[in-house]
């Protein structure tokens, strides 16, 4: 019996439909690491960088959509936002970090379809140990850019479960910063693994919803559109602009505590973010969102994000 049990394990997670797999088209990418570019097997930070002593660093997701970067410079103030809030000393000037993921891009050919994770860590440490002040020989910048597809399933929805793991507060470690310790997250997703489901709901201190382990969380109700205050989750890019596009279409919008209990009997619940645009949510904790009064907002809010893609991405300069 107990054997079996792992073996229905090992197949939930291994054919879990949110697992990545490798792109061949990766096999060769070039990688651009502190000041230059160097082919992936030699992308390497040393064993004394901040960012594997402490998880100290801090990243964004960027996405390139047929030549051009989605929201590049929104991104690159919350970079920035996130290294100052942690007190680095040495953070980039943003023209060089936009000019290193430009190249990066350029190097291997990448204008569509490419997820881009940018890494700045606090940079190696003279020795090893907990003290920023061991941090002397400057931050360290990854821009590591992959052909891959977006990670949701945006055409049949996915499943969740809530978690046990809460997100954290301001008063622990703010969720405002983007940064590289993401143990809060990966424990909630575990969590979702081993019950089989896509991703998990993560609650706040007060047992209101905040997000999924990785997005943010909408909700429409009598077509209204909802969402939890952004204080125990990332104030998302993908977020914000929904909330905008929502505000200039005359889509009435509401910031506020909801409950499980909301989300449950919601009309439609959906998750947005850099790597899966927006999501169907279709069910939670195992209770169907059943969509009863017929509610058509999250495909038009899908149109419309579509539709200013190009508007909101820098193009690339070749």
């Amino acid at each position: 019996m107990l054997q079996e049990f792992f073996n229905d394990l090992i197949a939930k997670v291994k054919y879990n439909k949110m697992l990545q797999q490798f792109n061949p088209k990766n096999k060769d990418i070039q990688v651009f690491v502190k000041e230059g570019l160097c082919h992936r097997k030699d992308a390497k930070v040393s064993v004394f960088d901040s960012s594997v002593q402490g998880g100290d660093a801090v990243w964004e997701g960027l996405r390139v959509y047929k030549g051009g970067i989605f929201c590049l410079d929104k991104h690159l103030e919350r970079l920035y936002a996130s290294a100052k809030s942690l007190a680095f000393t040495d953070i980039p000037d943003l023209s060089f970090i936009k000019n290193a993921v430009f190249d990066t891009l350029k190097a291997n050919a990448m204008k569509d379809d490419v997820h881009i994770r940018l890494t700045l860590t606090r940079g190696e440490k003279i020795t090893s140990g907990m003290d920023p002040r061991l941090n002397q020989n400057g931050s360290c910048l990854i821009v590591l850019a992959e052909w891959k597809p977006l990670v949701y399933d945006n055409d049949n929805g996915i499943k969740v479960i809530t978690a046990h793991i809460q997100r954290n507060t301001p008063k622990h470690l703010d969720s405002k910063i983007h940064h590289a310790n993401l143990l809060n997250n990966i424990l909630a997703k575990i969590q979702a693994n081993v019950a089989g489901k896509d991703a998990a709901l993560m609650l706040d201190a007060y047992g209101f919803v905040a997000e999924l382990n990785g997005t943010n969380l909408f909700m429409v109700k009598n077509n209204i559109l909802y969402t939890p205050h952004a204080d125990a989750c990332l104030h998302g890019i993908t977020r914000g602009l929904i909330i905008q596009i929502a505000k200039d279409n005359g889509i009435e919008l509401v910031e506020k505590n909801l409950s499980l209990t909301e989300f449950y009997t919601a009309d439609e619940v959906f998750c947005t973010g850099t790597m899966g645009e927006l999501t169907p949510v279709i069910e939670i904790d195992g209770r169907i969102i059943e969509n009863r009064n017929k509610s058509e907002l999250l495909p038009f809010l899908q149109e419309l994000f579509t539709a200013v893609i190009p508007e909101y991405s820098e193009p690339l300069p070749f």
